[in-house]
């Protein structure tokens, strides 16, 4: 059942909290230029670079997926009780990657941050999948539904099926399986 509002405040709503997270990932980096010492910022920024690195990382992440989001919601002009639990649900998981992220930037290989980090991304993607299938499925949520056809299930899954297989092949790979979301849009243009 479609609640007869606009989609415009869980939009909104959706934006701040997005936008909380992204801030959240720079506060450790505020931290380390509050160390005490005369240490030149050279140094500073050598010695701290795995942690800016999992900032910039972080940061590429969530942007993708609020622009993702941002894409799907366009096509949105309902929400409907279920939309609201999935969009809730990956909003959490939007919120939980700055912790991860702390993890990743500490020194030394640890496959639990690998498997935490991967997979909070992946369950974030697979949200945006269901979320995808679910307005393309309903004509009362969608601008224009355009179905569960071949081509829009493909697009909705293969980004979450590339981050199951960067998320399986992490302890063997790191996070360098996360480059396999390049190949995405080249395999979701297979028909």
């Amino acid at each position: 059942m479609s609640m007869k509002r606009e989609p415009d405040r869980l939009v909104l709503f959706t934006d701040a909290v997005v936008a909380i997270a992204i801030t959240l990932l720079v506060l450790p980096l505020v931290e380390i230029t509050s160390e005490p010492g005369s240490e030149p910022a050279s140094e500073l920024v050598a010695r701290h670079w795995p942690q800016i690195f999992s900032f910039l990382l972080s940061f590429a992440v969530i942007a993708h997926l609020w622009f993702t989001h941002h894409r799907l919601f366009e096509n949105v002009k309902r929400y409907s009780s279920a939309l609201v639990v999935l969009n809730m649900a990956w909003l959490l998981t939007i919120v939980v990657l700055p912790f991860p992220t702390e993890l990743v930037g500490r020194p030394g290989e640890d496959h639990f941050t690998q498997f935490f980090y991967i997979g909070t991304i992946t369950v974030s993607s697979a949200l945006l999948t269901a979320i995808t299938l679910l307005v393309n499925g309903n004509p009362e949520l969608a601008v224009e539904a355009r179905g569960l056809s071949r081509p829009v299930v493909l697009r909705a899954l293969v980004p979450t099926a590339v981050l199951l297989l960067a998320l399986v092949l992490s302890p063997l790979i790191s996070y360098w399986g996360l480059l396999l979301l390049l190949l995405s849009p080249l395999a979701q243009r297979i028909r």
